[in-house]
């Protein structure tokens, strides 16, 4: 996957990118405020997001987020304060809360890739990415939410 991360944490960002990169994807950009993720997106043409939602130009991402699903690119967010995300998550596929474990950050990830290459039917959402509404209610994922980490706080 094409990958854009939208934080502005530089730490994190730096280990998020080394995480993707890992995982085998290429990251097409870093933004660290609204204005630069949203030009990225213009111009580097993502297969997929991570958002945090509050950036340096304040709690912006979820502008971010909604530019990103008006153009059908899948995001998720992550964010330390998952109570700011909307109800309708904005468009987004899900959340990461911070702090993440590696390990959590690698089975959401592994997730993600399998939901974006279309391999919804044998995917199990794991515990570290809380499900939106929208995919907590697709028939594809029906039995296979054992957690309740999607219960939001």
């Amino acid at each position: 996957m094409k990958v854009l991360i939208v934080e502005d944490e530089v730490l994190l960002a730096m280990e998020l990118e080394s995480e993707i990169e890992a995982a085998g994807h290429e990251i097409v950009g870093m933004a660290a405020d609204s204005k630069e993720a949203l030009s990225l997106i213009d111009g580097a043409d993502p297969e997929f997001a991570f958002v945090d939602i509050h950036l340096l130009d304040g709690p912006t991402g979820i502008t971010v987020g909604q530019s990103l699903s008006l153009r059908g690119i899948p995001y998720v967010f992550v964010s330390g304060n998952v109570k700011r995300i909307p109800e309708d998550f904005a468009g987004a596929l899900g959340a990461i809360e911070k702090p993440y474990t590696m390990n959590g950050l690698q089975n959401a990830l592994s997730f993600i890739e399998g939901y974006v290459g279309g391999r919804k039917a044998e995917l199990t959402p794991p515990p570290s990415l809380l499900l939106s509404p929208a995919l907590m209610s697709d028939p594809s994922f029906s039995g296979k939410i054992a957690h309740t980490s999607m219960d939001r706080p």
